[in-house]
């Protein structure tokens, strides 16, 4: 099959005609492998207009229509891990005429989701779960006493999490009949990691083994007497030393039966594994190697940047350029800050959970390698080593999106903050990141951080306290958390020798006499423009203080702003319950400082963000520089 983009003139005539799943079934071979080009212009041209995760999906196609083809999912459910990949299954599952919409707000989700289609059996964004969840499916198929096959399609870099060996150990016990494809392309986001990584990669087949074995049983049969029985044994075992280099022995200890591995392009070939496999009983693991971002050059050659892509143009790759100047991102400000520091203080050593360019550390990995460790998926284990890391008087810098994050809470708490040790978090991707939608918001962090004694928590209002704040942590000796939205600052003029900023200590950004707004991090800079605004526009002129530190408070200032004040407006970018506001209504209440105040919060309220553009969801979530406008002038009229 070609690597280019598939020439399909905007045509897809099968594809539109697939409704049901059951269609793909009743499709001849020469059929099929027209709707692979099909499906793969189709998502090609969607993603380049919109954005989303191109490469993970093209990887899967052949692999998508042979399970279709096999399994009957009009009755069978299949559960995709992470759903990176999944947009061939949105594509022939009914969701052609809204693909259109993908990510887009009130578009249809880049991730499975159960209330979007019944095709979707479990909600899934984050890697590693869809052993587990596939599993639970089985059990409650067979205490119903039903009849139909259970699939898991998981991926390598989510093989490297411990929840997926929990759950293969689970289902090896249980014995039940279960489907497990592993899909096998070398690759999470970035090049995988980790010694299971290369037990994946190796095969028995290679052209230098195969010549090995022959030469062996060429010399055993020249030995006199015993040579043919040698040969003949040698033989035999060539099935137990097979299964002893090659996964199967991984998996077959957890009692699953191991097949592969197979091209996962060879749609008629995967087909007659899957009709040969749907036979057997009990739980099966399928190995399936694929190639990420199959069927387009640009992808194949750079998967990495292609997994989560922002819009391109299909006939170069190549991504748009956006009009206004192009200012670093909070995550290069980070990386970049990172390695000035590094090289002053070698006792820093950077941690990340497969993610080196998403979290901006791939810089650190170039510059310091001996310093640098990927964890792979395994944000518990990343937390813990840095632990141990700092037992010994490092200062770990652990680089961890905030929504993946949540999985290491008991790492945070118990092996972290309980022993005091000098970790330091840093948490992209803070607040509402757009169009990955409700499993990717860093909605919470504030929330599940702020009541764990000991911890500093910090957030920026732009690029430059960033670098402060960084600088703050490693030279803070205990745990500290700072957190930081997605995408670019606002242009503030970064230091080549940032100062430490004292802790507990917030700045007075802007005077005023009817009111304070008390804003914490990417909501400092619109609190300021909505307090310039109502100033010329309604003649209300609200004060702004940047709190800079949730845990501990600004509690001196606090106080003094409830005592000059009597109208407060806090402002956030976190759920409202238990994030910074709570934090700040807790401490006045305990100082018996409530009565007389006037107070409005702005956060994001007690329900989950849809996926759209961020601007689009702060609007929506009522936590834009209008919300705090509208709240601010309410306020000043009552």
């Amino acid at each position: 099959m070609s690597t280019n983009i598939p020439a399909q003139n905007g045509e897809t005539p099968i594809l539109s005609s697939i409704k049901r799943p059951g269609q793909v079934a009743k499709l001849t071979p020469r059929e099929l492998i027209q709707l692979a080009g099909e499906l793969r212009a189709t998502i090609i041209d969607t993603v380049s207009r919109v954005g989303g995760h191109l490469a993970p999906s093209l990887g899967v196609i052949e692999l998508t229509l042979a399970l279709f083809h096999s399994f009957d999912f009009e009755k069978d459910k299949i559960v995709w891990d992470v759903g990176h990949q999944a947009y061939a299954h949105k594509l022939l599952t009914g969701r052609l005429k809204d693909f259109h919409t993908l990510r887009q707000y009130g578009g249809i989700s880049g991730f499975p989701r159960m209330a979007e289609s019944p095709y979707d059996h479990f909600g899934v964004g984050h890697s590693s779960t869809s052993i587990s969840a596939a599993l639970g499916l089985a059990m409650a198929r067979d205490l119903r006493k039903k009849d139909h096959n259970v699939v898991a399609v998981i991926g390598d870099g989510s093989m490297t999490a411990g929840m997926a060996y929990e759950a293969l150990n689970q289902a090896g016990d249980m014995d039940r009949d279960l489907v497990v494809i592993l899909n096998d392309n070398g690759m999470s986001i970035s090049k995988n990691v980790g010694a299971l990584s290369s037990f994946l990669s190796r095969n028995i087949s290679h052209p230098k083994v195969a010549k090995l074995k022959k030469d062996v049983g060429h010399f055993l049969r020249q030995i006199p007497l015993i040579g043919d029985e040698l040969a003949i044994y040698a033989k035999r075992s060539d099935e137990s030393f097979k299964a002893f280099f090659t996964p199967g022995m991984l998996f077959e200890a957890f009692h699953f039966n191991y097949v592969g591995p197979y091209d996962g392009h060879n749609v008629e070939g995967l087909i007659e594994v899957f009709d040969q496999v749907k036979l057997l009983g009990g739980p099966i693991l399928v190995h399936v190697q694929t190639i990420k971002g199959k069927g387009y050059d640009p992808a194949m050659k750079n998967p990495t940047y292609f997994h989560g892509v922002g819009k391109f143009t299909p006939e170069t790759g190549k991504a748009q350029q956006y009009v206004g100047q192009k200012m670093p991102s909070y995550t290069e400000v980070f990386g970049k800050t990172l390695c000035q520091l590094a090289k002053k203080d070698k006792r820093i050593v950077a941690i990340t959970a497969a993610m080196p360019e998403g979290t901006g550390t791939d810089c650190f990995r170039t510059t310091y390698p001996d310093r640098f460790v990927d964890a792979g998926i395994c944000e518990q284990h990343a937390v813990t080593f840095a632990a141990g890391l700092a037992t010994q008087g490092f200062k770990p810098a652990v680089a961890i999106y905030s929504t993946f994050l949540q999985r290491s809470y008991d790492q945070i708490v118990h092996d972290v903050c309980l022993q005091n040790l000098g970790v330091k978090f840093f948490l992209d991707r803070a607040g509402l990141v757009g169009e990955d939608g409700g499993t990717h918001h860093g909605a919470f962090d504030l929330s599940y951080l702020r009541h764990i004694p000991g911890l500093v928590i910090m957030a920026p209002k732009d690029e430059a306290e960033l670098q402060r704040m960084m600088v703050t942590a490693f030279a803070h000796p205990g745990p500290v958390a700072v957190r930081y939205p997605r995408g670019v600052g606002v242009g503030a003029a970064l230091s080549d020798d940032p100062e430490p900023l004292p802790i507990g200590e917030g700045e007075m950004l802007r005077e005023g006499a009817d009111g304070v707004i008390v804003a914490i991090g990417s909501r400092v800079c619109p609190a300021m423009e909505a307090a310039e605004e109502l100033k010329i526009e309604a003649g209300i002129d609200f004060a702004v203080f940047n709190a800079r530190f949730v845990k501990p408070l600004p509690e001196a200032a606090l106080i003094d702003l409830a005592g000059r004040y009597t109208k407060i407006l806090l402002a956030e970018e976190n759920a409202l319950a238990g994030g910074f506001s709570s934090a700040v209504l807790e401490f006045l209440a305990d100082q018996d400082l409530l009565s007389g105040l006037k107070i409005k919060r702005v956060g994001i309220q007690d329900q989950f963000v849809e996926h759209g553009a961020p601007r689009v969801l702060r609007n929506k979530a009522g936590i834009d520089k209008q919300a705090m406008k509208q709240a601010a002038l309410s306020l000043a009229k009552s």
